[in-house]
């Protein structure tokens, strides 16, 4: 019995490995044993870098893998096996092969849809009711268009710089530049002629000018004048339709009631003040508070009082020298003020003849 459950797993292993050799070789080949997988046919003209088993992109998603390369008199042909039975390509479609990314990689193909919108309850690609005008249908074909490339991007250039020698191109730029230069030169020979013609215009301006402005401020002084009339007629009528609204006369009486009731809130606060600062106990009760509080941050934060302290210090010192210096420069001024002032003919200032009369 146990003979026989060792050879059946036996015989079971090798079945399982012999299964899975198969689909591993199935897998390489690129044959897919699903059912719900369409396909459709991308043509290119050149289709560098795309081998088998390359991925297919749709709006940055793979939903595919190249089956299959071609190459016809055409170009290349390349079936695309797209593995989402029900993913409906609205046409125009094109197949770009492009690089999977920016530094470079295995080629992929992005299938880039233009058109409109199709139906949520339209037919699938596999369904017999597909309308190929409007979408891609199993069995289609789309058109395939190349990435640039940095030989193609050369080659471009190359061309373009062959076409410029050969349709002289620097040569007319040259001469059309010796042309703009004799224009300017003409133009300034016209530009200086004109300037004369321009100087007195400028000149008759200039004596316009100063006509308008001699008449400005009278002009300016009317146009105030009749501005502030008409904007003192404006509130005077204001002041007189506030006046005649009785809401306007009761708004006032109500304000007027309510100063005054703030007026007496305000005497009964002023007068309980008095009384609180007049007590004697009251006063050395805050007294008594402060100088605690003082020593209290002077035990909390000690060294930052010193330093305040000495910061006050040496701005009271600071402000000392410099009363003292201006005391002694005013000294040092006062005997030239109240020295007496001599005339040109040697006599003392008119201030004591003045005083001697």
């Amino acid at each position: 019995m146990r003979r026989s459950v060792r050879e059946a797993l036996v015989g079971f292993s090798l079945l399982a490995g012999l299964a899975g050799g198969v689909g591993l070789w199935l897998w390489l080949k690129g044959v897919s044993l699903r059912q719900d997988v369409w396909t459709l046919q991308a043509n290119f003209a050149d289709a560098a870098g795309l081998a088998d088993r390359s991925a297919v992109m749709y709006r940055g998603v793979q939903v595919g893998n190249v089956r299959g390369i071609k190459v016809t008199d055409q170009g290349v042909a390349a079936k695309l096996e797209i593995s989402d039975p029900r993913l409906r390509l609205p046409r125009p479609v094109v197949a770009r092969i492009a690089s999977s990314s920016l530094l470079g990689g295995d080629a992929v193909v992005s299938l880039l849809s233009s058109g409109a919108p199709l139906p949520a309850a339209g037919p699938g690609p596999r369904d017999p009711g597909c309308e190929a005008r409007r979408q891609v249908c199993d069995g289609g074909q789309v058109q395939g268009v190349s990435a640039p490339t940095l030989e193609s991007v050369t080659e471009t250039v190359q061309r373009l710089l062959s076409q410029a020698e050969r349709e002289r191109v620097v040569p007319q730029m040259a001469a059309a530049t010796r042309a703009f230069e004799k224009t300017a030169g003409e133009t300034e020979k016209l530009s200086r002629d004109g300037q004369v013609f321009v100087r007195d215009a400028q000149r008759l301006v200039k004596e316009l000018n100063a006509s308008v402005r001699k008449a400005d401020p009278i002009l300016a002084n009317l146009n105030k004048a009749s501005v502030e009339a008409a904007t003192a007629t404006r509130h005077a009528r204001a002041v007189a339709a506030r006046i005649d609204n009785p809401k306007m006369t009761e708004d006032l009486q109500a304000t007027l009631v309510n100063a005054r009731k703030l007026t007496d809130r305000w005497s009964a606060v002023g007068r309980d003040v008095n009384k609180l600062t007049g007590d004697p106990k009251f006063m050395e009760g805050v007294l008594s508070v402060s100088v605690g509080l003082g020593k209290f941050f002077d035990e909390l934060y000690p060294a930052k009082v010193e330093a305040a302290r000495d910061r006050d210090a040496r701005e009271a010192a600071r402000r000392q020298r410099w009363q003292q210096q201006r005391e002694a420069d005013a000294q040092r001024l006062a005997p030239r003020l109240n020295a007496p002032a001599v005339s040109p003919g040697g006599s003392s200032g008119g201030s004591s003849g003045v005083r001697g009369l």
